[in-house]
């Protein structure tokens, strides 16, 4: 994660966004953009998490249902839904999110670990979870460890399948 320094403790900005109404997180250095809506092409023999692709400004991008990829109901698209579009290491992707939410600076040092009782993959791309002001849950995502994932790894340009 990218960190800014303020004071003594160490604070990341955080790009913020709903998920089957739970609100997730990802470090900002890894969002490029936020897309609306627009016609995501069906890709046949992937995953149920590969929503399809998308082509922006000349290039394919693969989105993903990130709801349906932590297991969760698949996102159902409305007027507030959004592709989020992410990097790492020169590899591009987009993500499928409810709706976006401000913006957010939060201390690391108040990341707490993921909960035990998530499942692997799962456990594996969350960095942690904050609680907000107001009590509610902040799961914040490791957006490099998405990227890195096992179940990422046979889209990836130039590795084996």
């Amino acid at each position: 994660m990218t960190v800014e320094q303020e004071g003594h403790a160490e604070h990341t900005k955080l790009a913020c966004f709903l998920l089957q109404g739970q609100e997730f997180a990802a470090d900002i250095f890894f969002v490029k953009e936020s897309l609306t809506m627009r016609p995501i092409t069906n890709v046949a023999l992937t995953p149920r998490w590969l929503a399809g692709i998308i082509n922006l400004r000349g290039d394919v991008v693969a989105v993903l249902d990130l709801s349906l990829f932590l297991g969760m109901p698949k996102t159902e698209i409305g007027p507030g839904t959004r592709i989020v579009v992410a990097t790492h290491q020169g590899r591009r992707a987009g993500f499928l999110c409810d709706k976006l939410c401000d913006l957010r600076s939060h201390s690391l040092d108040d990341l707490e670990p993921p909960p035990t009782t998530l499942d692997d993959t799962s456990a594996a791309v969350l960095a942690g979870v904050l609680t907000l002001d107001d009590g509610q849950p902040l799961r914040v995502l490791d957006l490099g460890a998405l990227f890195e994932s096992r179940a990422l790894a046979s889209f990836r340009r130039g590795d084996p399948a």
